[in-house]
């Protein structure tokens, strides 16, 4: 197959982790970038990536790159590109734009401009005047820096993120793309205990069977690639195929998640039995004040509750002390918390030996990192 290039857009600060992601899947030729990563691959890592990546938001085709500062350029450029080489005669393919730093800053006429170029392109190539676009989606973004354009198409479809077995979730739920992003940050391995005390609808401990089992966190949902022409069937086939057979259903695991709210936990238990790994994940009630563990050398990764608003905030201290008091005993355990509450610090009464800035949605955070010993090598 041809060489292509694809681009892994990622969250703020998760650009390494998803870089690390693309190597262990042999894909060394790339560029890390602010919220993407950038590489060359063959056609086959469209769906080898989608199904695999855990951290990434989508996998984007990159159609070109080129410098813009005229909508007649815009036009002219894009008219260029070879889009019959991946789009049918009944391709759906809506186009969405964004603008920063640049002259050409009406995202809505640089749309339009893309969408009408597109369509005199596919005119030339396929001698017809009108699309019924009935078929395959081939999601288009048209995305303007300091006036360079990068034209892609969606691989995904939906964002990475919806692996499927998330119905029922908590208030403020954690993106399963930045939960699997904090655990690799923890390099949690599956041979220690995992504890999250504050798991609410299990998204923490759900990600970290996905992958203690070596499950791909796609393998249970579909993604618009999967529907082009160009990809053939049997290619997906045999990539799922592979990471069926890639599951280790024999190593053991302990991962524990506890939460004071029962009405959550039996929406943690449908997302487990969802997600397929019901069985390698302890769920119990119970307040951070009763959290306990005989394990060695465990590791915490948690997101508590942050406590934004003013009346909150007495609750949210009272709950990080529990929260110090519970960990005091577990001199061996590693600790991760990520929050957005200001004074975490001073209250846990203990430094973080690392502090990452994150963003969970919109919300700026800090990723609490307090390292243990190592466990003895077996």
């Amino acid at each position: 197959m041809s060489k292509i290039e694809l681009i892994a857009t990622a969250t703020f600060a998760m650009e390494a982790v998803v870089a690390r992601e693309l190597k262990a899947l042999g894909y060394n030729d790339l560029t890390v970038e602010n919220n993407q990563v950038s590489f060359r691959a063959d056609e086959e890592a469209i769906a080898r990536t989608n199904l695999w990546l855990r951290v990434a938001d989508r996998v984007k085709l990159v159609m070109g790159r080129f410098h813009a500062t005229s909508f007649d350029s815009l036009f002219e450029q894009t008219k260029n590109l070879p889009w019959e080489a991946w789009l049918p005669a009944n391709a759906c393919f809506p186009v969405q734009g964004k603008s920063v730093k640049s002259q050409l800053f009406s995202v809505s006429d640089c749309q339009a401009i893309v969408k009408k170029a597109i369509v005199e392109r596919l005119k030339q190539k396929y001698r017809r005047q009108w699309f019924p676009e009935d078929g395959p989606l081939f999601p288009i973004e048209v995305a303007l820096l300091k006036d360079e354009a990068t034209l892609t198409i969606d691989t995904s479809g939906e964002a990475l993120h919806k692996r499927g077995y998330r119905q029922l979730v908590s208030q403020a739920p954690l993106r399963e793309t930045m939960a699997a992003g904090l655990i690799s940050l923890s390099f949690w391995q599956p041979d220690r205990p995992f504890l999250d005390p504050f798991c609410g609808s299990g998204t923490l401990p759900i990600e970290a069977a996905l992958i203690g089992r070596n499950i791909a966190p796609g393998l249970r949902r579909s993604f618009a690639a999967e529907h082009w022409p160009r990809l053939p069937r049997k290619l997906w086939h045999r990539v799922r195929q592979e990471a069926e057979a890639a599951i280790d259903w024999e190593r053991p695991l302990e991962i524990m998640g506890t939460d004071i709210d029962g009405e959550i936990l039996k929406a943690a238990r449908q997302n487990a039995k969802r997600a397929g790994v019901f069985a390698d994940i302890h769920l119990q009630q119970m307040p951070i004040s009763q959290v306990r563990s005989s394990k060695r050398y465990g590791v915490m990764i948690t997101n508590p509750p942050y406590g934004e608003r003013l009346s909150d905030k007495q609750s949210v201290t009272q709950l990080y002390k529990e929260l110090a008091e519970t960990i005091e005993p577990l001199d061996t355990w590693s600790f991760y918390i990520l929050t957005a509450f200001p004074q975490f610090e001073r209250v846990l009464g203990r430094i973080a030996d690392r502090k990452r800035k994150l963003y969970n949605g919109d919300l700026l955070c800090y990723y609490y990192q307090y390292f243990g010993p190592r466990p003895p090598r077996q």
